[in-house]
């Protein structure tokens, strides 16, 4: 707890009296670029990795960056996900996994989640994602690889749940918003991005248009 107390003390006489201008806009009201939908582990920075200022990324996290399908659940999610695009009109939704995902791990296996029904409960979300590994993954054996294409293929499924949340399938048949599909390698601070023309996520190059995945074909 020290830490973030003198983390307060150095932000406030460093960081804020260097920024204070933009900090002061702000009380105006936000404009944001995008929502950034990722999971809530620790090891993961959004405005860190994409170098963005307070007020340029509207953050949704949660275990496993899930989204439910709308209706299912009367929850902070729709609301973040309606808000974001009804009320602030971004026009960009990243969903963003990450490599060694704890969440993704129980999806591969639920029987360490015996003690975390809460945690198991929340993970049926992925339900489509641990089949499609049942089904479609039984080539690959070596644990970091599976879990590596579980974390893949959860991005894709919440893809499709995020289709179904009616400001997003409304927005997008007007053509003013794009979806986008990553994975955020941290150990080595690599992201790719889903190409569905290709079928595969490939890394991101800062020279080209980043790669929607807005007229991906449904799993």
């Amino acid at each position: 707890m020290q830490k973030l107390v003198e983390g307060i003390h150095q932000f406030q006489s460093d960081i804020f009296s260097a920024k204070q201008q933009l900090f002061e806009t702000l009380a105006d009201g936000q404009h944001p670029l995008a929502l950034f939908i990722t999971c809530s582990d620790s090891r993961i920075d959004p405005s860190l990795l994409t170098q963005t200022d307070p007020g340029e990324l509207f953050i949704m996290r949660n275990a496993g960056n899930i989204v439910p399908p709308y209706g299912t659940i009367k929850g902070g999610e729709a609301a973040t996900i309606e808000f974001a695009v009804g009320a602030l009109e971004v026009r960009d939704i990243i969903i963003c996994g990450h490599s060694h995902c704890g969440a993704m791990n129980g999806v591969l296996h639920p029987e360490k989640l015996d003690d975390l029904p809460a945690v198991r409960d929340w993970l049926t979300y992925a339900d489509a994602t641990q089949r499609i590994m049942h089904e479609n993954y039984t080539h690959i054996s070596e644990e970091t690889a599976r879990l590596t294409a579980t974390v893949e293929e959860n991005v894709l499924v919440q893809l499709e749940s995020l289709r179904t949340h009616p400001s997003v399938a409304a927005a997008l048949a007007r053509k003013q918003l794009r979806i986008h599909g990553w994975v955020y390698k941290f150990e080595t601070g690599q992201v790719f991005a889903y190409h569905p023309d290709q079928g595969q996520y490939l890394p991101i190059d800062s020279s080209a248009e980043p790669a929607s995945a807005t007229n991906f074909p449904s799993i």
